[in-house]
């Protein structure tokens, strides 16, 4: 897990922001209709020293849209290291590959049912 400096964290979530890929802009359209059931969504959102692709901050839930390049060894365990952290934050971590963050319906599956876990929405 690279460090990052505080002051370089805020300018690095507006150019992620700026620059997803189409997975995670797919599930950026598909997430913000969690606003119809009071849940509200942040986009490459900081925690931390980390960035996260989306966290819904009143579940604690954080939702990681993941390519090819996290099943590599290396990564895995930089991912695993930030679930680490997040989870001693208090975070839960749901891990989804590119191919479900593509399809908005499989997407919003996978998210309500981990909001369900947490309970009624706000």
């Amino acid at each position: 897990m690279r460090p990052i400096r505080p002051d370089q964290n805020i300018p690095r979530a507006r150019k992620l922001r700026q620059s997803s890929n189409l997975p995670e802009q797919v599930a950026w359209r598909a997430l913000r209709t969690l606003r119809d059931d009071g849940w509200t969504v942040r986009r490459q959102h900081l925690i931390g020293r980390l960035i996260v692709d989306f966290a819904i901050v009143t579940a604690k839930l954080v939702i990681e849209i993941d390519g090819s390049i996290h099943q590599r060894d290396d990564v895995q365990a930089s991912d695993q290291m930030r679930d680490a952290f997040l989870e001693s934050e208090g975070w839960r971590v749901l891990r989804l590959p590119a191919k479900v963050g593509l399809s908005e319906d499989a997407l919003l599956s996978h998210v309500r049912l981990a909001l369900r876990s947490y309970g009624p929405s706000p």
